[in-house]
């Protein structure tokens, strides 16, 4: 038996940090590239097998990352401010624009399991045949499949590249064994990129899954210690619906006072403690219409 006297190794913090193997390679062909990107998502799964790891909020923060990507990568201008107001500063019976609805069609697609009905939700243009083709592939390794998805879905509709990073990131999720969609390639993917087809598309594809997957474990570390704190602060808070309040923070990117099971002012006040506390932050710098987030 092999003994030692350092304090033991915490596991947590282990998963926390990418191995720099993964990290800073420097591999040229798809075959070592694509060794890479499986290690990476590898660490990731094993990375959201935490039960620490506010998963829900994980997924809504990734969704507005490559909501981001995928504005930027038709020619607008909208930044993660301007797409958060966009949504959480609708008023019943406004439209949220062509980036809202950008956004909006990530964030349904990542707050339910991966089925086709969830994601003919959020992609009400996609056919249904064609959503279960992408989620049935077999016989393919988990990115090439999601690459195959993509280059069919935007050989047929070029432009349409929202919906083919979705099916494409929905693909990858049930092939290594996901309940819900994790965005991965939106978020590492080069506008340029989507230009490519057949193994230059899977080149770049196991690419910006290799980049990701490491944003993606440094976010959930990141958001679990966030998280831990706002439990241990929320015994500290007081007001009436404050825990229901306190699990909207905990799934959620962001979050208007006016949202929470609270009257108003109880609402503000609550959010003002949080920030206090350094439980919640607040996100737009502005005087009115503030949005808090974890």
């Amino acid at each position: 038996m092999i003994t030692t006297s350092h304090v033991p190794i915490d596991n947590r913090d282990m998963l926390a940090r990418v191995p720099a193997w993964i990290t800073s390679a420097r591999a040229e062909t798809l075959e070592d590239v694509a060794f890479l990107s499986g290690a990476a998502l590898n660490h990731l799964h094993l990375m959201l097998g935490r039960a620490n790891v506010p998963h829900a909020l994980l997924r809504d923060r990734m969704a507005l990352r490559a909501a981001e990507a995928c504005v930027a990568f038709s020619g607008r201008q909208e930044r993660a401010g301007e797409l958060r107001d966009s949504v959480h500063l609708l008023r019943s019976g406004d439209l949220p624009g062509p980036a809202g609805e950008t956004y909006l069609a990530w964030r349904r697609a990542v707050e339910r399991p991966v089925s086709v009905k969830a994601l003919h939700r959020s992609l009400p243009g996609i056919g249904a045949d064609q959503i279960a083709e992408g989620l049935d592939g077999m016989g393919e390794a988990a990115v090439a499949r999601a690459a195959n998805v993509m280059d069919r879905a935007l050989t047929q509709a070029p432009r349409a590249e929202v919906p083919a990073l979705v099916l494409a990131d929905a693909a990858l999720a049930r092939a290594v064994g996901w309940d819900h969609l994790v965005p991965l390639l939106a978020v590492g993917l080069r506008r340029a990129d989507l230009r490519k087809r057949g193994d230059d598309l899977r080149l770049a594809c196991h690419r910006a899954v290799v980049a990701s997957a490491i944003e993606a474990v440094r976010l959930a570390a990141d958001l679990a210690s966030r998280a831990a704190h706002l439990k241990a602060v929320a015994p500290k808070l007081r007001a009436k619906g404050a825990g229901a309040a306190v699990e909207m923070f905990l799934t959620r990117d962001a979050v208007m006072s006016s949202a929470l099971p609270l009257p108003d002012r109880a609402a503000r006040r609550l959010c003002d403690r949080l920030v206090d506390l350094g439980a919640v932050c607040e996100l737009t710098g502005r005087g009115s219409f503030r949005l808090y987030g974890v």
